[in-house]
């Protein structure tokens, strides 16, 4: 299911006006770091980590210039995809709590 997730979000992502020339590098390699982050960050293993060392976001996100704009486009497809999985609404907004916070730290004020 997070497979599905990652599909959907960076569908929805690399046809962004907003935020999808900020991911101009090869598609199926961000969508597989993405998979391994998030299922690091939700409570999985560590594959982040075991293959790219601590993740530090906010300092590998420091070149693109986040805005508050950004942000709420990033979270706009995020909730989209999670919109997409056969999960229930309690979960879905369950999932949906733990990105804000996160992407707000990524802004670059």
């Amino acid at each position: 299911m997070l497979r599905q997730l990652v599909d959907s979000f960076y569908d929805r992502v690399f046809v962004s006006e907003k935020i999808g020339p900020l991911f101009k590098n090869d598609k199926e390699g961000i969508k597989q770091k993405q998979f391994m982050f998030l299922t690091q960050f939700l409570g999985g293993p560590d594959l982040y980590a075991q293959q790219f060392g601590h993740p530090r976001m906010r300092l590998r996100h420091l070149p693109h210039k986040i805005t508050e704009e950004a942000r709420q486009e990033w979270l706009r497809c995020m909730m989209e995809a999670i919109e997409t999985l056969p999960i229930t609404n309690d979960l879905k907004r369950r999932l949906f709590s733990v990105f804000p916070k996160v992407a707000q730290h990524m802004v670059i004020s």
